[in-house]
């Protein structure tokens, strides 16, 4: 039987994604074939398709790490799945428990390995977690790379307590997850935006208070003073052009989880590192220990993915134009319909 699947036989930016077809493959004795039913976009799928991800791709790489699906069909040896279980992969299949090494990193879906948008998607028995019970799939698409970044910073290496002060940047996926687990843990959130409409959006979804830093360029030194010193953790996405707020927000000893590269700009003076005792840490998804321990505080919380638009799997390409604009508000989707 033959299944469709996008590729990209040349990075060349969006128009190089090609939908082709091909048989849909055989699980050997320990893989899971999965018939997808969503997929989402992260601003990493963009860099790739242009060549700008500054790492090596697999030549002809089937793109996407996020996706969910359900079972169809299940290898002899496979223990942990059966026909009809609604699942999604985990964005590094070798990254299982544990710290990061370069080993469990190794072999991110939609780079140095295909990824997973294509209609049927075959897995390692290991390398999927249950989709939470209250989730569609396209909401449950939209989990595995942002939802999972976010909480690894918010409550993995951020340790998040109640009381604590977080500080969001704007109004993609990873900011929107961090904002909603930080808020239902019981921490003040503030939130950025350049659009007063997104802050009020922002509010409804647990932040406190909010800054538009189009009208406050200085927004850092806003951030501190209404914190009463900084606060305790910034979720920090834009990298090089936000970094230097950032630091202005963040309290003496406070933690910077960098996990962006959306903003460009010069750099931050280590000066300010130094001065203020920051921990600056580097956080890039998480292991499938994680993913499962999230899932579990969504399904408790009854926690709902903000999902701005879908789009037909027939009409990917859209998606990812739409996706580059900026205008969104939360995750955009792909579904099978």
């Amino acid at each position: 039987m033959k299944t469709r699947y996008y590729h990209l036989p040349h990075l060349t930016g969006v128009d190089a994604l090609r939908l082709d077809e091909r048989e849909v493959p055989a699980p050997g004795p320990r893989e899971v074939l999965v018939r997808m039913r969503a997929w989402s976009l992260n601003y990493r799928d963009l860099m790739i398709t242009s060549g700008r991800y500054g790492r090596a791709l697999k030549p002809d790489v089937v793109p996407l790490s996020d996706g969910a699906g359900e079972v169809v069909d299940a290898g002899s040896e496979v223990t942990r799945w059966r026909e009809g279980d609604r699942v999604a992969g985990v964005f590094m299949p070798g990254w299982l428990s544990g710290p990061p090494t370069a080993r469990r990193t190794a072999g991110a879906l939609g780079g140095p390995v295909d990824g997973v948008l294509a209609e049927y998607v075959l897995f390692d028995q290991e390398a999927l977690v249950a989709a939470p019970a209250q989730l569609d799939f396209a909401e449950t698409a939209t989990l595995p790379c942002a939802a999972v970044t976010a909480w690894h910073a918010v409550a993995v290496s951020g340790g998040l307590t109640p009381g604590q002060t977080v500080l969001t940047l704007g109004s993609g996926g990873v900011s929107l997850f961090a904002l909603q687990f930080a808020a239902l843990g019981g921490a003040r959130v503030l939130a950025t935006s350049s659009d007063d409409a997104k802050l009020e959006r922002l509010r409804t979804l647990g932040a406190a208070d909010g800054v538009n830093y189009a009208r406050a360029p200085d927004w850092g030194r806003l951030v501190a003073e209404a914190t009463g010193g900084g606060v305790d953790h910034v979720v920090e996405v834009g990298g090089a052009g936000t970094l230097p707020q950032s630091l202005e927000a963040v309290r003496v000893g406070g933690r910077i989880s960098l996990i962006g590269v959306l903003a460009e700009g010069g750099g931050a003076d280590p000066a300010s590192v130094l001065r203020k005792g920051v921990t600056l840490q580097g956080t890039f998804v998480g292991s499938r220990e994680m993913f499962e321990r999230m899932n579990h505080a969504i399904e408790h919380h009854r926690l709902r993915p903000v999902v701005d638009r879908a789009f037909p799997f027939s009409e990917a390409p859209a998606a990812y134009r739409y996706f580059a604009g900026r205008g969104h508000f939360g995750k955009v989707v792909i579904t099978d319909a």
